[in-house]
């Protein structure tokens, strides 16, 4: 076994997620993480990783350090998950995307790069929409489309699908299913639906999952974010803000992908010329941490692409400046495009 790979595997996620610190936000204690780039003579933007449903910043724990090498990278807990306080409040995307924008300013203070997983890409994407001098650029694994499935029922169903969900999400039954999924048991199988590689599903995955579920107040938060996410309130449409975005964004995902199937990416792609698909293939749900190999490299290929073409795109402006006249070529054409269907 190669030296390096085993020192990690050995590591627990609390040990590869760079400097852990607590951010006492609007009166709630709230955790983050932060590395530095461990190249002093780079000076790229930073990154923010930004998680998923029930997950926390030990889900980038395998994509930290790759970060660190040409950027500084930060890890935010959303209120309600992991670290962070999970006070009994009503939640929804504004709400995260706040506590996002105040981290930025208390901590980041310059243009950066948000990267999101599943729910953690929808607040990123909403975030840059909301404060374009936060965002430089956008990476978004996995993208939810929550106002879909209002749009597809029909007028005439509505009232009977709000009265269904009226009922599951009645607080008494959410706190028994909350009981239920949080057994090790039960959020194994959960994540062998998100992962398609179930090999990957280890014991390390299961107690970061379920570990914050433990504590007193994750019941009730646990009861307000699933009425939240039910919510037609709960998110922008995402379909009426993606062509609005003007910053470079790219899509990845899993081809195997049980939660959120492929298909919504294309559907997604066509709605903005900036936005760049990357099919993963044999990638789930959660693809960052289930090929970490490849989405960091992956990521970083594309970085590499984009500041090319920003540069490109910056000498041909300044050569206009200086003869409007003459003929300019698009360096951007010769360079490989990273979208696939």
């Amino acid at each position: 076994m190669d030296t390096d790979l085993g020192d990690s595997m050995l590591r627990t996620w609390h040990q590869k997620v760079g400097n852990q610190r607590d951010w006492v936000w609007r009166g709630w204690q709230t955790r983050y993480t932060y590395q530095r780039c461990s190249n002093d003579g780079v000076t790229k933007a930073p990154v923010l990783l930004l998680h998923g449903f029930g997950a926390s910043i030990g889900h980038w724990q395998h994509n930290v350090e790759c970060l660190a090498t040409n950027h500084t990278v930060y890890g935010l807990d959303l209120v309600g998950w992991g670290g962070s306080r999970k006070p009994n409040i009503q939640y929804d995307i504004d709400l995260w995307v706040d506590q996002v924008y105040d981290f930025w300013q208390t901590f980041v203070g310059q243009p950066m790069i948000l990267v999101g997983n599943s729910i953690g890409s929808l607040v990123a994407l909403v975030a840059a929409a909301r404060y374009p001098a936060m965002a430089a650029s956008l990476i978004m694994v996995s993208l939810p489309d929550l106002s879909a499935e209002q749009e597809m029922i029909p007028r005439s169903l509505q009232p009977l699908v709000n009265g269904i969900k009226r009922t599951i999400l009645n607080p008494l039954l959410l706190h028994t299913l909350f009981r239920v999924v949080s057994q090790p048991r039960v959020a194994r199988k959960w994540a062998q639906i998100a992962y398609a590689n179930v090999d990957r599903v280890t014991d390390e995955l299961i107690d970061l999952f379920i570990a914050p579920a433990q504590e007193k107040e994750a019941p009730a938060a646990f009861v307000k974010i699933m009425q939240g996410m039910t919510s037609s309130n709960f998110s922008p449409n995402i379909r009426k803000l993606l062509p609005k975005m003007n910053i470079p964004m790219l899509l990845l995902w899993g081809s195997d992908d049980r939660m959120i199937p492929l298909g919504t990416a294309g559907i997604l792609l066509k709605l903005n010329p900036l936005l760049e698909l990357i099919n993963l293939k044999g990638a789930g749900h959660c693809a960052h941490d289930e090929m970490p190999e490849l989405v960091n490299e992956t990521i970083c290929n594309w970085l590499a692409l984009l500041a090319v073409r920003q540069q490109s795109q910056l000498e041909l402006e300044v050569g206009e400046r200086l003869d409007p006249n003459a003929q300019t070529l698009d360096l951007t054409s010769a360079l490989p495009s990273v979208t696939t269907a």
